[in-house]
């Protein structure tokens, strides 16, 4: 199951418009607050040039690229965690997502009505933040009242380290800080995990921007790039009307268009590789001529757990991992010559897998 990113912020930022550039789905765009009612999920393909240049040398019957989801939610409001403009139901659909791409809008245009009466980034940015910390406080307020109580009558030490990990969330949260600023280690974290708090989660912002700020950017890009700088999160800038006119155009007609803007690549390509690095994600790839495919796991994985991700089996019985990167493919031209040159290893269980590489698991179950 792909990861997934919920795309949030106020009515009439851009949103929809960007969804539908991003998965060519058909989410409403309608110039009016709360158009889109129920979330919208589209499964996007992570551009990947390594994984062409990989299906060059091999020639293999079919090419499968590796997904992420995008989750078009519908526009909050201020009073969202209070329930205001549907405000529960679409903090509900937060929750359920990985992470966030937060849409803010960096342009003027007299056509698309403001829900505030006129375009303050700043101000926007501080609403969305706002209702999300405002819903993750009333959870962790609830959790808490009732973990105090035990803790106070128990002497278990689990109930005890979650009520002081719950301490910890809540003084940060009082602060008017994201939970993910909470200096958790791994084992308190299993103490929150369930309540799937909004503002633990990784956030992106998306500055959506007019054709002519895309490349230099404008007084409102300024602004949210230096409030994300002080937050430790980073910008894309997008052109969502833009995007959405170039999703729609075959790839000759894509590429001379985006050469024309002296653009390397449509802004989309750049959100999703920014979303892929937000989620901490790499790519691994298999090969072979009946298929190569790129396959999705969390930095860090060792060799038995991105097994895993093909099959359950592939973990269970795992035994080694032939193994080599795809620069040396692109380098020597074929894994023979890969072989040739000594550098396709035999990995074991505790080898962790890096960007790029190309695995064969070996397993016996």
């Amino acid at each position: 199951m792909p990861l997934n990113c919920g795309i949030v912020g106020l009515p009439n930022v851009g949103k929809s418009t960007i969804f539908n550039a991003l998965t060519s789905a058909k989410a409403q765009a309608a110039n009016y607050p709360f158009c889109t009612i129920d979330p919208n999920t589209g499964t996007v393909t992570v551009p990947d040039e390594r994984l062409d240049k990989i299906t060059a040398f091999v020639k293999p019957n079919r090419t499968v690229p590796t997904t992420m989801e995008f989750i078009d939610i519908a526009g909050l409001v201020e009073g969202a965690s209070k329930g205001e403009g549907l405000g529960n139901q679409f903090l509900g659909h937060i929750r359920s997502t990985d992470a966030i791409c937060h849409v803010v809008r960096c342009f003027d245009d007299g056509e698309i009505v403001h829900v505030h009466g006129g375009v303050n980034p700043l101000h926007d940015m501080e609403i969305i933040n706002t209702e999300l910390l405002l819903a993750d406080l009333d959870s962790v307020e609830k959790r808490y009242a009732k973990i105090e109580r035990a803790a106070k009558a128990s002497s278990d030490a689990k109930v005890k380290a979650e009520a002081e990990t719950l301490k910890k969330v809540l003084d940060v949260l009082n602060a008017g800080k994201p939970a993910r600023t909470a200096d958790l280690g791994e084992d308190e974290k299993v103490y929150v995990r369930d309540l799937f708090l909004i503002t633990m989660k990784p956030q992106l912002y998306v500055a959506n921007v007019d054709e002519a700020s895309l490349v230099s950017g404008n007084a409102y890009t300024e602004l949210v790039e230096k409030r994300a700088a002080e937050e430790g999160a980073q910008v894309v800038k997008i052109c969502g009307q833009m995007e959405a006119e170039i999703a729609q155009l075959d790839p000759a007609e894509r590429n001379e268009f985006l050469a024309e803007m002296g653009l390397a690549e449509p802004g989309l390509n750049r959100l999703i590789h920014s979303a892929y690095r937000l989620l901490d994600l790499i790519t691994y790839f298999t090969s072979g001529v009946q298929e190569v495919r790129a396959w999705t796991i969390k930095r860090g994985t060792k060799a038995p757990g991105a097994a895993g991700v093909i099959h359950s089996d592939f973990e269970r019985g795992f035994i080694k991992a032939d193994c080599y990167h795809c620069e040396d493919l692109f380098l020597y031209g074929s894994e023979q010559a890969v072989k040739e040159k000594g550098l396709l290893r035999s990995e074991g269980k505790e080898y962790v897998v890096r960007d790029g590489d190309i695995l064969f698991f070996k397993f016996n179950v």
